[in-house]
């Protein structure tokens, strides 16, 4: 088949151009309505311009960088990384870098050695470690599994550095045993351990196990370790046992449980059938544990010499709150009675196991620092404390005083070489040869924490080592060198935290082993916020107020508060100290301020300010705060339609007696894991501010949360203080129905919390339901007070989420949801 061909005539390029152009030719275009219709569209557009260059707040230098968002607090670049120094010599120090390596550091001589590299962490997945005294031997914690606030347990292996050899640490006829704790001695290779409650001694890694004690019993009778209550409120830490500085004895508490009544913690997930946890705790005014302090010889025969307590503590209740040798024979030993308003300081002799007091102290409220160690002299003839001394119409602060035996007398003679209205923290060294004391203070401010040496001669000359001596460095905390003349300092505070080795012969330099580089760098991606310290008055008390303000503040806006309550009583929390927190994150919202107070109750200004909340712990301390609120709701860039606080655990509690009052402008809050009854929490804290529940003096029907009991509110004892006013609130408090259903209550709490247990929740909600209260409850099934990371996490999203929709104006809202 052929192709056909196209017949059709081709008409000349030009003739068919032509014939194209008349084909598709459109209507002649009216010029003139086009130029005024881009007229009008350029006006439009130009007065659109206009209106957001007029509304958008005028932006500052550096306002182009990223908001602070939840996954930033937990990236590692925004971590502070703490290298764990810690003296083995007067010259040398051995840290941890941010590589992972551990360095051991001539100070004077300026060299440097690896000890272990962090491939050999990697490789045996060490959570945490310890050195030998003789630096061969390595000690690693793997499988570590939290217990409460410090204890836990883990697998032991010990590590050869030099050969690289390694071996479990089993308790004899035991294999891959889970210890509560292992650790090096003072000399050589001295290891202890502790299964079961029992105590077990290695004279060196190749020798055989020794076991010291037989009686240790799981949740009943501990060696060595403290029980919860222990713990959490008299020492802090799970460690009960201390080596003498010769390595030959060890002084250990013994601790029953017996008679204390069991806590349950049950758990929920994991089984068909719900399991539970029992462990001793005892409530205020319920049976508490009995303790005894022991020293072991462990060199040649191992023999034990119990402590004897004073006298006036025989056959009653008391507490061991400090424990520290002072030579290899001698250990002074701290006794307080249970209401813990009398204390005595003895020097115990570990040869006969007699003991001699040394200084007693009482209060009619109670005794603070009771953790504090002495500095004693060489031959025992002097030592220092801090103490408090009156200071005239500004009451009593903490100062140093000096303790020294008179000849031919048994009365000290007693000098004190610091005064003034401010604290001395700490001691922190004592440099016998040159009879000097090293010591931190507030004496330049009381958000602040320096290092100052005074001299014991003379008029007491004090001069500050560290003021001025690092840019955004004004709140310190300091370990010194065994001879004293060297100190590691850890600057926390305003600026990025940094770790300085300082040498007290040129306090003009200092060497930097942790200057936190890659959380500075993330930081100046992030907009940065603005701080304030200013003092509020209320009830004739100068108190301290710290607010946080969005990057881009300005005086003409208004802005949501968030109030964050403290922790707990005797703690700050306006200081100049580094904080990164979940709060940072609505500030950087450009629509929220957040706002720190130090009330009555809070530490380090002094006793007056601090036993203001003796048997009246709810009372002044929430009434403060609520005239914090009522002072912020007066400033002109703040909402008062939108107010918020947050509190944990006693700030929870302080959270929820806000609510109590009809005059404050609370329009939403959270408590996490709040105590709301005292007479449910542990004895050591609830007695020392509130007495004992069997006595005429208890306050507890004061401290309960018991708003939420039915429609009325019977406060006994002082009541609820208004600002400015030294006269109770009537007993009877009537709450407003309605005023609690206009507000939101956010709750959240782990249900196997072994401090603040669920029983408190569960009992707050119970009478929320009564009462028909707004409240929303967030539970985290099988998690204590400490929750884990994704706990944390969501929790932290959960908070930000809450607050976000109470305290954000609506059209910020929408700004909000739409950059996440």
């Amino acid at each position: 088949m052929t192709a056909s061909k196209d017949h059709t005539k081709k008409k000349p390029k030009e003739s068919q151009q032509e014939e194209e152009f008349v084909d598709v030719s459109p209507p002649q275009r009216n010029w003139k309505g086009i130029a005024i219709s881009l007229l009008v569209i350029v006006v439009v557009c130009s007065l659109i311009t206009m209106s957001v260059f007029v509304l958008t707040p005028v932006e500052h230098l550096g306002s182009s960088k990223s908001r602070l968002t939840v996954a930033d607090l937990y990236r590692p670049e925004f971590s502070i990384h703490n290298p764990e120094a810690t003296w083995i010599s007067d010259t040398e120090v051995v840290y941890r870098n941010r590589d992972g390596h551990v360095i051991k550091f001539d100070f004077v001589l300026n060299e440097t050695e690896v000890i272990l590299t962090n491939s050999t962490f990697v490789a045996f997945k060490v959570a945490k470690y310890s050195l030998s005294a003789d630096l061969k031997y390595a000690l690693f914690a793997y499988d570590v599994k939290p217990m409460y606030r410090y204890s836990y347990t883990a697998s032991y292996i010990v590590y050869n550095i030099y050969t690289r050899e390694v071996w479990e640490l089993n308790p004899p006829e035991v294999h891959n045993a889970v210890l509560q704790h292992a650790s090096w001695g003072r000399q050589g290779q001295q290891l202890i351990y502790i299964f079961e409650n029992n105590i077990y001694y290695q004279s060196d890694v190749r020798s055989n196990s020794l076991r010291i004690t037989s009686s240790g019993m799981e949740g009943v009778i501990f060696n060595g370790l403290t029980d919860w209550l222990n713990e959490e409120e008299i020492l802090h830490s799970h460690l009960a046992h201390w080596w003498s500085p010769d390595g030959e004895r060890l002084a250990f508490l013994t601790i029953n449980d017996s008679l204390v009544p069991n806590m349950a913690l049950p758990q929920f997930t994991g089984s068909t059938y719900p399991r539970g946890l029992q462990y001793p705790y005892p409530m205020a005014g319920q049976t508490n544990p009995a303790v005894k302090l022991s020293v072991v010889n462990v060199f040649g025969g191992t023999h034990t010499q119990e402590l004897q307590p004073p006298d006036q503590l025989r056959l009653r209740d008391f507490y061991v709150t400090m424990v520290k040798w002072i030579s290899d024979t001698h250990l002074a030993v701290r006794w307080i009675n249970r209401p813990q308003n009398a204390s005595l300081l003895t020097v115990c002799d570990a040869t006969i196991g007699a003991c001699l007091q040394r200084h007693e102290d009482s209060s009619d409220t109670w005794l603070p620092r009771q953790r504090q160690e002495p500095l004693f002299s060489k031959d025992r003839s002097r030592f220092f404390l801090t103490l408090p001394v009156k200071q005239g119409g500004q009451g009593d602060f903490h100062h140093i005083t000096m303790f020294t035996k008179k000849l031919r007398s048994s009365q000290d003679e007693v000098r004190h070489l610091t005064s003034g209205d401010w604290e001395v923290t700490k001691i922190v060294g004592y440099d016998e040869n040159n009879q000097i004391i090293y010591f931190l203070s507030t004496e330049d401010a009381a958000a602040q924490r320096h290092l100052y040496s005074v001299s014991t001669l003379g008029l007491f000359p004090r001069r500050c080592l560290t003021c001025g001596l690092r840019e955004d460095c004004t709140f310190f905390d300091a370990d010194v060198s065994p001879d004293a003349q060297h100190a590691i300092l850890h600057c926390q505070g305003p600026g990025v935290p940094a770790v300085l080795l300082l040498s007290f012969d040129n306090v003009d330099s200092y060497f930097i082993l942790e200057k936190n580089l890659p959380l500075r760098s993330a930081l100046e991606t992030v907009r940065t916020v603005q701080t304030d310290i200013r003092m509020i008055a209320n009830d004739n008390f100068e108190l301290p107020l710290k607010l946080i303000y969005p990057p881009d503040f300005s005086e003409s806006s208004l802005y949501g508060l968030l109030l964050i309550v403290g922790s707990s009583p005797g703690d700050q929390v306006v200081t100049e100290e580094f904080r990164l927190d979940w709060d940072r994150v609505l500030v950087g919202s450009d629509q929220v301020i957040v706002a720190r107070l130090d009330g009555r109750g809070s530490g380090f200004r002094g006793q007056r300010i601090l036993q203001q909340v003796h048997h009246r712990l709810g009372d002044v301390d929430a009434d403060d705060q609520i005239a914090a609120l009522q002072y912020l709701a007066r400033l002109p860039f703040i909402d008062r339609t939108r107010v918020g606080v947050f509190g944990e655990g006693y700030g929870g509690y302080l959270t929820l007696m806000m609510l109590k009052s009809m005059d404050n402008p609370i329009r939403c809050a959270a408590a996490q894991a709040p105590i709301t009854d005292w007479t449910l929490y542990a004895s050591a804290s609830s007695e020392r501010y509130f007495g004992s529940p069997s006595t005429k003096e208890s306050k507890y029907g004061t401290s309960e949360f018991s708003l939420l009991h039915g429609c009325s509110v019977s406060i006994e004892g002082a009541g609820l203080y208004i600002a400015g006013k030294n006269e109770p609130k009537s007993s009877k408090v009537q709450p407003s129905m309605k005023s609690l259903q206009d507000r939101s209550l956010f709750l959240a709490h782990g249900t196997a919390d072994a401090n603040v247990h669920f029983q408190h929740s569960a009992e707050l909600i119970k009478h929320l339901i009564k009462i028909g209260a707004n409240y929303t409850m967030q539970i985290y099934p099988d998690e204590g007070h400490f929750l884990s990371r994704r706990s944390q996490i969501q929790l932290t999203q959960s908070l930000i989420g809450y607050f976000r929709g109470c305290l954000l104006d609506a059209s910020s809202l929408l700004d909000q949801r739409d950059d996440d």
